[in-house]
């Protein structure tokens, strides 16, 4: 007749079956990945009075991707994005761009992105639904996600690499950016390339989604008497 598990064996499991039931615990099979500031970027393009379409990078991008690629439903993203390194290729864009009628990086230099739920659409292809906070105002958005590859990096010091592109299309003014709108369009579309790299960090354990933010009566963003200069 086998020997019953002893109380230590049987005091291991609990604890592992309680760790595994956790909120925000990472479960089995599943990576953090700390994203890349250098190789993941932010495209973004407006319309520029109708003429052509207004394009801008941002860098810099933190945050982590917690995910098991074999169940892409259970991911999690957590992203900051330093608004204050938005380039648009002029020095006096860069600056009416900035300033406080728009995105008003003062008091409000970074975006941030966290994810509530992945909805798989197959193969390499999922959604990824969130809350953004962005110029002070949060809102949930969908991202329509590509996973690209995982894999080592081919470059010194060799680490494990994952890479995904993902699409938006966002309304400024939903967001209380409605400043200059016979210059810049309010449908803003964005594009973004992130890499991110293999680490033991944890993302914090999974809060409650935030009510989206509304910008209250009478506080619409003031709109200038006079438009930017156009490059």
């Amino acid at each position: 007749m086998p020997n019953p598990p002893r109380p230590r064996t049987l005091l291991s499991r609990a604890c592992l079956l309680t760790a595994l039931a956790m909120p925000g615990t990472a479960w089995a099979g599943s990576e953090t990945y700390q994203l890349d500031p250098v190789h993941t970027r932010v495209l973004f393009s407006v319309s520029h009075a109708g003429f052509s379409q207004a394009m801008g990078t941002v860098s810099g991008s933190t945050g982590l991707v917690e995910f098991d690629p074999d169940d892409w439903s259970r991911a999690r993203v957590q992203v900051s994005v330093p608004l204050e390194r938005a380039d648009l290729g002029d020095a006096a864009w860069n600056k009416a761009v900035a300033a406080s009628n728009l995105l008003d990086v003062k008091d409000h230099p970074r975006a941030e992105f966290v994810s509530t739920r992945v909805v798989p659409r197959g193969g390499d292809h999922f959604d990824v639904v969130g809350q953004l906070t962005l110029h002070g105002v949060t809102r949930e958005v969908t991202l329509a996600v590509t996973f690209n590859q995982l894999k080592r990096h081919p470059l010194p010091p060799f680490r494990r690499t994952v890479g995904f592109s993902a699409t938006t299309m966002l309304s400024r003014a939903a967001f209380g950016i409605d400043a200059w709108p016979s210059v810049i369009g309010d449908a803003v579309q964005l594009n973004l390339q992130v890499e991110a790299t293999r680490t033991r960090e944890e993302l914090a354990p999974a809060a409650a989604a935030p009510a989206a933010a509304e910008t209250p009566p009478g506080e619409a963003t003031p709109t200038p008497t006079q438009e930017p200069t156009t490059p």
